[in-house]
């Protein structure tokens, strides 16, 4: 099994909850067995409880313990094994550009920008077929999430890792992560490309214009904007200081951020998209994918193997349910039969 791996490994952390579990429960029945025997001696006990067992507490607990580690691997999503699916691919390949960058953790878009617009990209993800898509991320500076992939379930796990904690300095260039992205398809034909931009458009000179025409003038690719926040009044920036929530200032003033409206109109005129503005409201992406993206993108293209790793947190869940199962059957004392007197009493 040289491909196995679990798809959460950092769930294993919950074991350590189980042995506190394990080390209270004997903890519990040591405590027991010292008060019986201050209450009375072995053979008195013999009398006073009979049937009682000291094994059974033990297996009755340890086959608790042992459900519970079970479901822990079960969550932790084991996989081992492959099975190849063909997918019949429409010659669609698309980079979701998202910003990163400090401005986007406002939160005049509930619950702050960067969240709705991950939250967007995820539902559109769910939502594709047979396309390539990729993430770029960037704040002061630009990098690959993930590279074109089919894999959407691997995709949507990296999506979730990403953060405003994501790039390495502060800032946004818009124009370093077009550029990016452009050069990150692996698709040398024209046509069939896009890169979508999730962003407030606030940028540091990085030339986003500039890029999305070369983008589209040397490469075919089309860029489209979406614009997150709100254009007028805009939001200020929440951090934290010292274990409190406080604003972003700069130069004693808080500061306010909003969405940049030019910047993204332009951007994705040059880039010959469109451009979506957003805003603070609700939106789909998929639906504005669909019909304003993907219509005139896609074009028939061969099938393509995609190898998926194959799900086995089944077993584990199983035999969490055996043990569960055997822990309800098995009784925590001896079937001790009474003998009745001819007296009429019970012995």
């Amino acid at each position: 099994m040289s491909d196995f791996h679990f798809v959460h490994p950092l769930l294993l952390n919950l074991a350590w909850i189980v042995l506190i579990l394990a080390v209270v429960a004997a903890w519990a029945m040591r405590r027991r067995i010292t008060l019986m025997r201050r209450f009375a001696d072995k053979r008195m006990l013999g009398f006073i409880t009979p049937g009682a067992s000291r094994v059974r507490p033990v297996a009755k607990a340890g086959l608790t313990i042992a459900a519970l580690c079970a479901l822990v691997f079960a969550i932790m999503d084991p996989r081992w094994g492959v099975r190849h699916e063909e997918i019949q691919r429409r010659g669609m390949d698309v980079f979701f550009v998202l910003d990163v960058s400090r401005s986007m953790l406002a939160e005049d878009a509930t619950p702050n920008r960067l969240e709705r617009a991950k939250q967007a990209m995820s539902d559109t993800i769910e939502r594709l077929g047979g396309d390539r898509a990729g993430i770029v991320s960037f704040a002061g500076d630009a990098q690959v999430e993930s590279p074109l992939t089919l894999n959407y379930r691997a995709l949507g796990l990296t999506l979730e890792e990403v953060s405003a904690r994501t790039s390495t300095r502060g800032g946004s260039m818009l124009g370093e992560a077009i550029r990016l992205a452009a050069n990150s398809f692996t698709d040398e034909d024209a046509g069939g490309k896009a890169i979508v931009i999730l962003s407030d458009g606030e940028d540091q000179q990085s030339g986003p214009v500039e890029a999305a025409r070369n983008a589209f003038t040397d490469h075919g690719i089309r860029v489209y904007t979406v614009g997150l926040g709100d254009s007028d009044t805009g939001a200020r920036i929440p951090t934290f200081s010292n274990g409190r929530r406080t604003w972003l200032t700069h130069e004693g003033q808080q500061v306010w951020t909003k969405m940049q409206t030019s910047t993204l109109e332009e951007t994705a005129l040059a880039g010959e998209g469109a451009f979506i503005g957003a805003g603070t409201k609700q939106f789909d992406l998929g639906d504005i994918f669909e019909s304003v993206v993907a219509d005139d993108q896609r074009a028939e293209m061969e099938a393509t193997e995609v190898r998926i790793a194959t799900p086995r947190f089944q077993w584990f869940a199983g035999l969490a349910f055996i043990f569960l199962l055997a822990d309800c059957l098995l009784a925590e004392r001896r079937w001790s039969p009474r003998l009745i007197t001819r007296e009429g009493g019970v012995s």
